[in-house]
């Protein structure tokens, strides 16, 4: 599995697909390092078509949100439209921790 880094608006995209877990999460954290070493400010994660998300990926995200928090530029944001990967932010108590969008667009559009 690959996580394409693109560029949307001026922030850039790392986009992952279908199932997230201990098996995917080392190349899911070195795309989004990669994103954060060579991005200007905003990094967005896209989990659009995200079926299914463990622990792991949980902790790789929790990682990221530290590093950008560390750093004081810059911000982590989530895209996350759909309610059954939704429901592990929510139940983690993670909602409070990351911005929530449901497309690119409004994680590129939201307030700093």
């Amino acid at each position: 599995m690959t996580f394409p880094i693109s560029t949307f608006d001026g922030h850039t995209v790392v986009r992952a697909d279908g199932e997230l877990d201990v098996s995917t999460a080392p190349r899911l954290r070195q795309a989004i390092t990669t994103a954060l070493d060579e991005g200007s400010g905003t990094v967005i994660v896209d989990l659009t078509t995200v079926t299914f998300m463990d622990s792991t990926t949980l902790g790789v995200l929790i990682g990221a949100h530290n590093r950008v928090r560390e750093s004081a530029s810059g911000s982590l944001r989530l895209v996350c439209p759909e309610e059954r990967i939704r429901r592990v932010f929510r139940i983690t108590g993670l909602d409070n921790v990351f911005p929530l969008f449901d497309t690119v667009t409004d994680a590129v559009n939201a307030a700093e």
